[in-house]
């Protein structure tokens, strides 16, 4: 399970120091291989252990492709699918400039855990998400019914 948050860099070349913590978490349940792909609904980019982006291949392929909105969300997920390997001895990580650019990743990034994935955000990109006001949003009933 993935959670926290972490303020990281990243160089003009697209190079990125995954933290120790993530690093040694996604060694032990991937051996470092992960899919690294496009938010469907944010501009940001969602990182998967591979395992984790073969049991949701079935779920995209299953999506109903005639449908617009299903389809741009598989072209979204497969399309900026890449495969990577966390450097085992560095934790260092490429992005290439087609997901840097989608996401508008530049120096400043957090990476959030989210249970089964990390997402990669640009770090105001995540503060301005956090601060948006969520009048005139539906909500869900499990949302109105939770408690913290």
């Amino acid at each position: 399970m993935y959670q926290s948050s972490h303020s990281i860099s990243m160089d003009a070349k697209g190079r990125l120091a995954i933290p120790t913590k993530v690093r040694e978490l996604l060694l032990a349940d991937c051996g470092g291989r992960i899919v690294v792909t496009a938010h469907t609904d944010e501009r940001c980019l969602l990182i998967y252990p591979e395992p984790e982006w073969d049991q949701k291949l079935p779920e995209i392929k299953a999506l109903p492709n005639r449908n617009k909105k299903a389809a741009r969300m598989q072209r979204r997920l497969l399309g900026y699918a890449t495969p990577m390997e966390v450097d085992e001895a560095n934790g260092r990580l490429l992005l290439p400039p087609t997901l840097r650019e989608f996401a508008g990743l530049d120096k400043k990034l957090m990476l959030v855990g989210m249970l089964n994935r990390y997402e990669l955000w640009d770090e105001q990109a995540w503060f301005d998400y956090l601060n948006e006001d969520d009048d005139g949003v539906d909500e869900p009933e499990e949302v109105s019914n939770f408690n913290v």
